[in-house]
């Protein structure tokens, strides 16, 4: 391991880390910032993730970029933050807790190459800056949390899976015994504010927020989806992707892009037999004509019931031109986990690709 991190020290250049400029949407829109301390006087980053919107951070810069600004951070914090409050306390200063605020979290968060990305910088975190991690106290969980939890979840080690708190709205009284209310933003019950009365303290820590068409970059779009099947929908015809969901609040995503021309796509719920028309189906979603062969189209959708979903590609509107079409659906599983335990063990990666 140490032997790695060497390698990959000299392979990204982390040593110069420091004479990198970071892009200015990834300044001005990723969520987070050092804040306070805790009971122990370590330093304590609290992240709004549920607003970051990772997929239009994604059509603005690089992946590469996103996560070298993650290195930025990291290297900062161990060089000048952890050596300075250890000469100030008189002691050992080496970790810190995240506090993690998912309100807000939503569907649009399943955005694969923003969960890719994610889990990119995790796995960065664990092999290259290990124990870093004093606890991760995750905050304003929603009820879809399980199914984001149990794609992120194999990327933790052990020893981070049992530092992981995970709270809802009630979250006050757990809060505290870690950090002070003096140390917290008064926006989670603490002493804090802007200058000008804002209880988020967004001079510090950065709230995210949609990111505004005018950074995305054009080029960087891509018709490419990494482990995509490759179909042919015929003209005037249609294409059924079946998805057989056998656990209730499972999430179903996808990606597709087109080669060349538009297609409408839509979801739809089979409720009686397998010879069902689109026409005689549950509509889910709408079918709409999207312009897949712009830009990947992605999306998801929570199954609040069991059964048989079924993604449609409609080309029936088109009567001369037959569509070649790659796409990647994927079924997420809820953790069923009790989050409540620090003790309970990690479950599997509940993924299943439809073809």
């Amino acid at each position: 391991m140490l032997r790695n991190h060497f390698a990959w020290r000299t392979r990204e250049k982390v040593d110069n880390v420091h004479e990198w400029e970071c892009p200015e949407v990834i300044q001005k829109y990723f969520t987070g910032g050092l804040f306070g301390y805790d009971v122990d006087g370590c330093p304590v980053w609290i992240d709004p993730f549920g607003q970051i919107d990772m997929k239009g951070m994604l059509k603005s810069a690089k992946k590469a970029d996103v996560i070298r600004a993650k290195v930025h951070l990291l290297e900062n914090l161990h060089k000048e933050t952890f050596k300075d409050l250890s000469r100030q306390k008189g002691k050992t200063i080496d970790s810190l807790i995240i506090l993690y605020d998912l309100a807000k979290l939503g569907m649009k968060h399943l955005y694969k190459p923003g969960v890719d990305a994610y889990c990119e910088m995790i796995t960065m975190f664990e092999d290259h800056y290990p124990e870093t991690l004093k606890y991760a106290i995750v905050i304003n969980a929603p009820r879809f949390f399980p199914i984001a939890y149990n794609i992120v979840k194999p990327f933790l080690s052990e020893a981070t899976a049992r530092k992981t708190i995970i709270l809802g709205t009630n979250y006050q009284d757990t809060l505290y015994r870690y950090i002070s209310p003096e140390e917290l933003p008064a926006c989670y019950g603490g002493k804090h504010t802007d200058p000008g009365g804002d209880p988020t303290c967004k001079s510090k820590i950065g709230q995210g927020g949609d990111v505004p068409k005018s950074y995305y970059k054009q080029q960087m779009f891509s018709t490419e989806i990494e482990n995509a099947v490759t179909a042919s929908v015929g003209r005037g015809s249609s294409l059924q992707v079946e998805c057989d969901v056998p656990v209730q609040n499972s999430a179903i995503r996808w990606q597709f892009s087109t080669n060349g021309y538009d297609i409408g796509f839509g979801v739809y719920r089979r409720t009686k037999d397998t010879r069902q028309k689109a026409n005689e189906m549950e509509e889910v979603l709408p079918t709409q004509r999207v312009n897949s062969h712009l830009v990947p189209e992605d999306g998801s959708f929570t199954c609040t019931e069991v059964g048989m979903y079924i993604l449609r590609f409609d080309n029936t509107y088109s009567w001369a031109r037959s569509k070649k079409i790659l796409y990647l659906v994927e079924i997420l599983e809820p953790d069923t986990e009790d989050f409540t335990n620090p003790n309970t063990s990690q479950a599997s990666f509940k993924v299943k690709q439809i073809s």
